[in-house]
């Protein structure tokens, strides 16, 4: 029952687990970097957006202006026209400079798809370590019901002070129960008794309870 409560909490899934989180920080990291040179990109779009925008604005301000008829003389309308001229110029270059950043977004774009590829990889590994662990821990809690029967049933037919002094022992931290005495070894601690311990258990009747000196537990001679 001991090595099935050790198992319950030792399942090699939950150093898989582990791992499988340690990788989800890195990732989560690693995206987080990602992400905010994306958004780095969307703002400088939007700002280059935003600027053809007003360039839009000003060339049909402009255009209104040379042809409104308000505006007669050569000089001033040749002023506007290269006004109008300008600002297309600079509306060109800033459409430019869009397409340019538009361009560096795609590949990291593309290393968001995957990094999202591989968060949902992990998330899926997850879930089958926790089905697993869920499914074994469910069969070792079934074994140990069974197991706790079997010792029930066992212990019934023994006197209760010896199962008492049985279940003492095993509550010391360490400790083992029972264990066999073969030859001069306790098979509890794996020590050899000393002779004269020997000779004076050999001495005692075979039905008397003995313990061993080295670590407690109660010894079963054969």
């Amino acid at each position: 029952m001991d090595a099935l409560r050790h198992q319950r909490t030792s399942l090699p899934e939950f150093d898989q687990v582990t791992e499988v989180e340690a990788s989800g920080r890195v990732l989560a990291k690693k995206t987080e970097e990602v992400e905010a040179v994306r958004h780095e990109l969307e703002r400088t779009q939007k700002r280059f957006e935003d600027e053809v925008a007003l360039l839009e604005d000003r060339v049909q301000e402009e255009n209104g202006k040379l042809y409104g008829g308000n505006v007669t003389g050569a000089k001033d309308l040749q002023a506007l026209q290269d006004e109008i001229k300008g600002l297309k110029d600079r509306q060109g270059l800033v459409e430019d400079s869009i397409l340019e950043v538009m361009e560096a977004a795609e590949p990291v774009d593309a290393t968001l798809g995957g990094l999202a590829a591989d968060k949902a990889g992990l998330e899926a590994e997850l879930a089958r370590l926790d089905a697993a662990i869920q499914q074994r821990q469910t069969e070792i809690e079934d074994e140990l019901v069974a197991v706790g029967s079997q010792r029930s049933d066992q212990a019934a037919g023994l006197d209760a002070s010896l199962v008492d002094e049985y279940d003492r022992i095993r509550s010391q931290p360490g400790r083992i129960g029972v264990a066999k005495l073969v030859g001069s070894t306790c098979h509890g601690c794996h020590l050899e008794l000393p002779a004269m311990e020997i000779d004076r258990l050999r001495k005692l009747p075979d039905n008397e309870l003995i313990h061993c000196e080295e670590c407690g537990c109660i010894l079963v001679r054969t």
